[in-house]
């Protein structure tokens, strides 16, 4: 019983989402197609209206039907509607019958619908998600000025296709009664919410004219008559054989077509079917993060294109997924993409029931509701970036969006905006930095604990070894900035490390720079490390293997890749301490007590005492010497080999090298301090002996040589404070960048 009562709820929302979307669709679609075929002639208004139904018919039925977005409502649309209406008044202009254009109108909307299913089967949906929002700003306020001023002759009565500025300069022509009954449409429109707050606006707009229009024609016998009434659509013929015998006609006439006549047509359609794509991404965007929902742009683009190829060829007019009406839709309550057919099932009966009453609406009225539709496709947003200089150019992008939809054509208006938008990311990446930070290898450290005195060495000579960490695009506009950032280090520095940990892209002209940066240091035998280089960018280029491509190897000896930027010090910091240092030999035999680091420097007695207390230990490479959660308080100093330490980041995270100890060093001081449970484990690298402190005699100490604790307890804490101290001062460079 629940499911039963969850999917009846979830029908009778649907029920009525779609008819009160189908108040809106249907008057806003018989508008546009008004706009459309007015511009072949004026008698040609009512084919118009018929356009319009048929079109919000089909779109209704068929795009949810096949589509995947749920409360989509596709229906004629603003874009369609200009694109259309210009097309005919270019036809007209070159001499074209009216009948022909009639013809071109069809053909045009099928190859439209063709191209949206191409695009869908391609995969091209989800690349027009990325137009730049500037763009798309500029194209819907394009949009929307080039409707208003397309029914501003029609507002004002005013026949024939003359452009708005010649009719707004020229009241003698206006007929008052249009100009009264669309400025009534467009008042009633704009503030029928403060007053019917569940009413769309579209249909108090059109009543409102309708009374505006009876009222008038009270006075005005000859408004009511259809007969040679220029004021109003006009009959239908929606219905009978001559709807059938005109369809059919039409189709005959299409089959004669060449062609070179269809290739003719294939920019235009291109342009619309880019255009329609856009409007109905746009609005399943907006629906998504309202619904939290995800829709299938490619299906949902093939589905409206197979959608607009069944609305023009029964003589429709083709549309896409509407802001408007989807918005109403989702506000009423609807669930699913059922809704979008209950509103093609109910255009199909208004028009039917309603069709005599749509004969006589006012042709003024209905160009006040797409002035209104117009008005409110401008986006008035973007006036926010003139408050600020750095935003201004931005603006800029947007007016010249507009400034071409206006005076060239709205393909070549989202052309010019994203080829400026691409400028101004290249503005952007050129003007910022790709340096992230720049520093020492002595102002930092590997995660390898030196002695003292290896420390002492590695900040007196750190200063030859700059560490460049860079971010964001290698590329062209930004390898020259980066090269002369690195220059006045190449003549002096003995090691240059470059990180690209943060990098996202690297070009050919990057490449060709770091090439040069490699030449220059060659020549002095220095060495040039990369560090953090990532085998999948995410544009999902290995970039190991284009350096290597583009000539940057490492078999020479002047290319050094190294995995991270630790890795990258050490090796650096090796380097500096054998330049320093004699070589070891490779096996070197095990400290003794006063050999080691803490002790180098105490008198003999001192240690006599102590070393009776230590128990020397082996373990093999790979063993494992304490592991994390360990209960142990032993302090251990490193006669022989290395030992790692690794721990976890976080809950659950990835084990990480924190720090490498060596020969004359110990590890284990903070437990033997605080008494708390090991906090990583540590590995042996190699072969390693061994002294242990445990606690326990280190406790004896205390009781019987009270003087040796003391000194032992002093330098420990004395080698604990230098390693936080040369923490502390990385952490503050890592602060300060």
């Amino acid at each position: 019983m629940r499911e039963l009562s969850g999917a009846w709820s979830r029908h009778t929302g649907d029920f009525w989402g779609g008819f009160a979307a189908m108040l809106v669709a249907l008057p806003a679609s018989v508008a546009f197609g008004v706009t459309v075929y007015a511009a072949i002639a004026p008698h040609y208004a009512a084919f118009g209206a018929l356009a319009g139904v048929l079109g919000a018919m089909a779109l209704g039925l068929i795009a949810p039907t096949f589509g995947g977005t749920d409360r989509l409502i596709s229906a004629p649309c603003a874009p369609a509607a200009a694109v259309l209406s210009a097309f005919a008044i270019e036809l007209v202009s070159q001499g074209v019958a009216p009948s022909s254009i009639v013809l071109m109108l069809t053909v045009l909307g099928i190859l439209t619908g063709a191209i949206q299913i191409l695009i869908g089967f391609l995969g091209i949906g989800r690349l027009i998600r990325y137009i730049p929002y500037p763009v798309v700003s500029g194209y819907m306020s394009g949009v929307g000025l080039i409707i208003i001023g397309s029914q501003l002759p029609k507002l004002a009565g005013v026949e024939g296709n003359d452009y708005w500025h010649q009719v707004l300069f020229s009241p003698d022509r206006w007929d008052w009664r249009g100009l009264t009954i669309g400025i009534v449409t467009i008042l009633a429109m704009l503030f029928s919410g403060q007053v019917f707050k569940k009413i769309p606006g579209t249909i108090v707009g059109i009543v409102c004219g309708a009374l505006t229009y009876a009222g008038i024609a009270l006075v005005d016998p000859s408004l009511r008559q259809l007969e040679g009434n220029t004021l109003v659509i006009g009959s239908l013929g929606a219905t009978g054989e001559g709807y059938i015998a005109l369809i059919t006609d039409r189709w005959n006439q299409i089959g004669e077509l060449k062609l070179s006549q269809v290739a003719g047509l294939m920019s235009g359609a291109l342009t619309l079917a880019v255009l329609l794509c856009i409007d109905t991404l746009k609005t399943c965007v907006i629906l998504d993060r309202l619904t939290r929902s995800r829709h299938d742009s490619n299906r949902e683009l093939a589905a409206q294109g197979l959608a607009n190829i069944a609305a023009s060829a029964i003589g429709g007019m083709p549309g896409a997924g509407t802001m408007g009406a989807t918005m109403v839709n989702y506000s009423s309550g609807s669930q699913t993409r059922v809704s979008g057919v209950v509103e093609g099932v109910t255009t199909v009966i208004a028009a039917l029931a309603l069709g005599s009453f749509v004969a006589w609406i006012p042709v003024a009225t209905l160009s006040g509701v797409l002035i209104v539709v117009g008005l409110r496709m401008i986006d008035t947003d973007p006036m926010r970036f003139l408050e600020s200089k750095s935003t201004i150019v931005d603006f800029s992008v947007v007016l010249a969006v507009v400034g071409c939809a206006l005076t060239i054509g709205l393909i070549a208006a989202s052309a010019v905006g994203v080829i400026l938008s691409i400028v101004l990311f290249l503005r952007e990446q050129v003007g910022g930095t790709v340096v992230r930070r720049k520093s020492f290898v002595g102002e930092r450290s590997s995660t390898w604990y030196r002695p003292e005195h290896e420390m002492r060495i590695l900040e007196k000579k750190g200063h030859s070894a700059v560490i460049f960490e860079l971010q964001g695009s290698l590329f062209f506009g930004t390898a020259h900035q980066l090269y002369r950032t690195i220059e006045p280090e190449l003549a002096s520095t003995e090691y240059l490390i470059l990180d690209l940990q943060r990098v996202q892209s690297v070009d050919v002209t990057a490449t060709y720079m770091l090439n040069q940066v490699r030449d220059v240091l060659a020549e002095r035998n220095v060495p040039l490390l990369f560090s953090n280089v990532h085998e999948r960018l995410p544009n999902g280029r290995n970039l190991r293997e284009f350096l290597e491509l583009a000539g940057l190897r490492s078999n020479d000896g002047t290319i050094q890749y190294l995995p991270t930027l630790e890795s990258a010090i050490e090796w650096v910091e090796s380097s500096l301490l054998s330049d320093s240092q004699s070589a070891n030999a490779d096996d070197p035999p095990p400290l003794e007590l006063h050999e080691i680091e803490l002790f180098k420097e105490s008198k003999p007695d001192t240690l006599v005492d102590l070393e009776a207390c230590l128990e020397k230990r082996s373990w093999k490479a790979g063993e494992t010497i304490f592991s994390t959660g360990d209960h142990g308080n032993d302090l251990l100093l490193i006669r022989k080999g290395e030992v790692k330490v690794v721990g976890s980041i976080g809950r659950g995270g990835a084990p990480k090298h924190i720090a490498t100890y060596g020969r004359g060093d110990f590890l284990g001081g903070q437990a033997f301090l605080d008494f708390r449970t090991r906090a990583n484990d540590a590995i042996a690298i190699g072969d390693c002996d061994m002294y242990i402190l445990s606690l326990e005699k280190f406790n004896y100490l205390a009781d019987q040589h009270k003087r040796v604790a003391l000194v032992l307890m002093t330098k420990l804490a004395r080698q604990l404070s230098v390693r936080l101290r040369h923490t502390n001062e990385e952490l503050t460079l890592l602060q300060d960048n």
